[in-house]
């Protein structure tokens, strides 16, 4: 396994600052948090959100060419990088994919936008969402990578998609055991969990990898181990009480994810997301877990697509 090095020693405040070129930085102070945000372009909005162990920058490689034609705001979600991590609280809803939602509601109204379409990668895509059931009226338009919806995925565990996602079950456990552990050696952690399975590391330009690297803290450990903690209890009840009332994504959706992530090798997409979603389109990409990593051209031609409401093409064989 390659390593790249120096991840918590180097975390201080707040960097205040981003990788994506032409982009500008912000900081939102929403109900529950401050909100760290990139953004740039100009245009009608369109909202970018990353998953874990990632930041905002999980987007510099298409955030610059979405810029062309949307106004693109990437926020930092609440305790991943230089966002602020709040108290999860006893039943940890700070950190649910409801609460994340609405930070990046109030983050869209701070810069004038009540309606926007939302792209999401692995917890961004769940974020997302959640705000498409919580607020229709809000989300034009959702694109989530890589992930199926979370009452799906807990209600109907494999094998095989356990054996590769077994974060989700330990950074749900008790404080402070998995940050323990997690922290006991955070290079060695960041490394292992960004080198899938057929992948490697080299699908992340170093300046990326630096951010990831950088914002591993133990105060990101816990925040994260606190979103987990949340998804598990909280976030699977509120998808199972929208299930029993018979709610589901009122806008178009697109779903992409990767050939050989843990989501191709195991689950079935389309499938799962068709219980929750009538207008549907996805495929998967020759990627892994990180599509807008790994492949950023075939993820703009997608969702680039997807966004003006043409026909959304697979990519050829």
């Amino acid at each position: 396994m390659n390593s790249i090095s120096g991840s918590g020693s180097q975390a201080g405040a707040p960097r205040r600052g981003t990788i994506i070129e032409g982009f500008r930085v912000e900081r939102v102070a929403t109900a529950g948090a401050e909100i760290h945000v990139a953004i740039g372009g100009s245009g009608p909005p369109l909202l970018l959100l990353h998953g874990n162990p990632l930041t905002h920058a999980s987007w510099h490689k298409i955030a610059p060419d979405l810029a062309r034609d949307y106004t693109v705001v990437a926020p930092d979600l609440r305790g991943y990088g230089d966002s602020s991590k709040p108290d999860g609280g006893d039943d940890h809803a700070a950190y649910s994919f409801r609460a994340m939602g609405e930070d990046n509601f109030e983050v869209m109204r701070h810069f004038g936008f009540d309606r926007f379409p939302v792209a999401g990668h692995d917890r961004g895509a769940r974020v997302a969402f959640r705000m498409a059931l919580d607020r229709p009226e809000a989300v034009e338009k959702l694109c989530a990578l890589d992930i199926i919806p979370t009452y799906n995925l807990l209600s109907k565990i494999s094998l095989g998609w356990a054996l590769e996602s077994y974060h989700w079950f330990f950074m749900a456990q008790k404080a402070p055991f998995p940050e323990r552990l997690i922290c006991a050696d955070l290079d060695y952690y960041i490394n292992y969990k960004l080198n899938k399975k057929g992948v490697g590391l080299s699908i992340f330009a170093p300046e990326a990898f630096a951010e990831y690297v950088r914002c591993t803290t133990p105060e990101q450990i816990h925040a994260v181990c606190e979103d987990y903690r949340a998804t598990t209890s909280l976030d699977f009840a509120f998808d199972q009480a929208d299930r029993e009332a018979g709610r589901t994504i009122a806008c178009p959706v697109l779903t992409l994810w990767g050939d050989n992530s843990h989501v191709g090798r195991h689950l079935r997409p389309m499938e799962n997301w068709r219980e929750w979603a009538s207008d549907l389109t996805g495929f998967a990409l020759p990627t892994g877990h990180y599509p807008a990593e790994q492949r950023p051209d075939l993820v703009y031609q997608a969702l680039s697509s997807f966004l003006k409401g043409e026909t959304v093409q697979p990519p050829a064989a």
